[in-house]
């Protein structure tokens, strides 16, 4: 086992024990890393049939919702690996085929040009599989050379982050094909031993384009679906109703919980990440939508047993646990763990079946209160931007001297203490511009507003730093400045896992600089290519509270 992937690495380096800090298996992590190194060599072909107008959105999407399985705190159940290695030589074979007799029809003969293990390799059985895995097939540690290694651990975890959003987008759209075939292209790169390094950095800028594309199509699958998010209050209290808890990320699968609930003397409430829910129209329409319980994914050991009821994880974040409220988790989309029952996905045009949630609901207590009060949010780029006039009219007045971007996720590590620090000793002239899960180190403090602007605003998931990304520039352009970076904007990104690796390279890709990257610079990266990034990009490690909201203001 070795894993670098989060931000909780062991020693900001990896994990190689018997178990990852976010609680992987040894095994399960050596069954990751073959089940992508397997997904390379479905790309491969996928790569090579495009050349001839194949496209398999089969293949597309198996590699997509893939690589979603194996991000942090996703999936932790070695049987689901097992399958979906054995399911991916399956259509990669089919797209093999596929490509071969497109090859022989134009071309005349056999195609026999070399191609990676990857895109040929198979089992004899079982155990032939599990041994391949153990023996770091796939590994990082096959790559001898650290900036080698380090640039394809941006652009893989990365793709992480891009196939999480688009798999939230497909639920709606049910058409990802661009997106798909990049995928096939970064993944196939990735296995090119004649590519150079001067590819690979192309291809991590690359990668972040792409994911400033997919995190559009996210946020226009919203809220077309679900209309734009609105300045809301939400409950944090409890009802006296039996609850179902709800996490993640996925707004489909809410919806459909909330319709198969409605009139069953069930509440239903957000939880961590998929708070932002209660932003949107239509999902508000639903009375029994609660209320927000609870706050970011690493307390969930302690909140979810006082919950009491079922608890529904959509998405990652999912913290292994023994303790008696494991008997009231239940998985589905990406994520799996051991003895946790599942729900299957939805088949074509129908909903996914939550009646044994709903049954389970029924004949629990009502949640225990862990507190009271509200939280304000919806504040997505249309709700920001219907504010222009007042926001613009409060920074040309000096109402308002910087915005300062502190999006991105929460964690275990104390040093993450840093982020409230910094909400607390910033002047009550700058606003906090907020997504994602680290929202929860400051969103409840009374920060006070502007003018009628609150502090903190927080646009929604982690995905909505497109959202802020898309208020940077309609300011830029309110503004009339040539460049992104001399508005009074400061970014301060909080990073733990790969969707905040992507928004990072996105951020990057629309020529961001002077990013902020904390609690500590990634694990994955070698000194060579954190120098090069530097240099680039002005990427900042952050230091003490009092020195980055000092130099923040200055506009440094």
């Amino acid at each position: 086992m070795f894993c670098h992937q989060c931000q909780e690495t062991m020693k900001n380096t990896g994990c190689s024990m018997k178990q990852g800090m976010c609680g992987k298996t040894a095994e399960v992590a050596n069954l990751q890393d073959l089940f992508v190194w397997g997904l390379k060599g479905v790309s491969v072909w996928g790569v090579k049939a495009k050349e001839f107008g194949i496209y398999d959105n089969e293949a597309g999407f198996f590699i997509d919702k893939g690589l979603f399985s194996t991000i942090t705190n996703a999936n932790f159940d070695r049987e689901d690996f097992i399958g979906f290695i054995k399911k991916g030589i399956d259509i990669r074979d089919r797209l093999k085929d596929e490509f071969l007799k497109a090859y022989k029809q134009k071309n005349g003969t056999n195609f026999s040009l070399p191609v990676p293990e990857c895109a040929t390799w198979v089992p004899a059985d079982d155990k032939d599989l599990l041994a391949k895995a153990d023996s770091g097939a796939g590994g990082w540690l096959e790559i001898e050379d650290e900036d080698e290694r380090s640039l394809k651990a941006l652009v893989l975890y990365g793709l992480k982050g891009i196939s999480a959003y688009a798999e939230h987008a497909y639920q709606i759209t049910k058409s990802c094909r661009e997106i798909f075939e990049f995928l096939m292209e970064a993944l196939a790169t990735l296995v090119d031993e004649t590519k150079s390094q001067d590819d690979l950095f192309a291809l991590v800028l690359k990668t972040g384009e792409m994911g400033v594309k997919t995190m559009a199509l996210l946020d226009d699958a919203n809220t077309t679906a679900y209309g734009n998010p609105e300045i809301t209050q939400v409950n944090i209290g409890v009802g006296k109703n039996p609850g179902i808890l709800v996490t993640g990320h996925d707004l489909v699968d809410l919806e459909d919980l909330l319709e198969q609930t409605k009139d069953q003397g069930i509440d239903v409430y957000t939880h961590s990440e998929m708070l932002p829910a209660h932003y949107y129209p239509k999902l508000k329409q639903y009375s029994h939508l609660f209320g927000n319980y609870g706050n970011a994914w690493w307390l969930q050991k302690e909140e979810m047993a006082k919950f009491n009821g079922p608890v529904l994880f959509t998405s990652n974040c999912l913290v292994p646990t023994k303790a008696a409220y494991k008997d009231k988790l239940f998985t589905t989309g990406a994520v799996g763990f051991d003895g946790t029952p599942h729900i299957p996905d939805r088949e074509e045009g129908g909903k996914k079946d939550f009646s044994a949630i709903i049954k389970m609901a029924k004949t629990c207590d009502p949640p225990e209160e862990l507190e009271t009060g509200q939280i304000t949010g919806g504040f997505g780029h249309n709700q920001v931007m219907a504010l222009a006039d007042k926001i613009i009219e409060a920074v040309k007045s000096g109402a308002i001297k910087r915005f300062i971007v502190m999006g991105g996720c929460d964690g275990r590590q104390k040093n993450r203490e840093y982020y409230t620090q910094v909400a607390k000793a910033l002047p009550k002239d700058a606003v906090i511009l907020t997504a994602g899960c680290a929202k929860y180190k400051y969103i409840k403090l009374d920060l006070g507003d502007i003018g009628g602007i609150p502090r903190v605003l927080d646009a929604g998931q982690c995905n909505d730093c497109y959202s802020l990304a898309v208020v940077a520039m309609e300011l830029q352009k309110a503004f009339g400045l040539e460049d992104i970076n001399d508005l009074p904007i400061s970014f301060d990104i909080a990073w733990y896992e790969q969707k905040a690796v992507l928004v990072l390279l996105a951020l990057l890709s629309l020529g961001l600089k002077g990013i902020r990257l904390g609690p500590t610079l990634p694990g994955f990266l070698s000194p060579g290519i954190a120098n090069a990034l530097v240099e680039k990009f002005d990427i900042k490690p952050i230091t003490t509270p009092e020195e980055d909201v000092a130099a923040m203001m200055a506009g440094n």
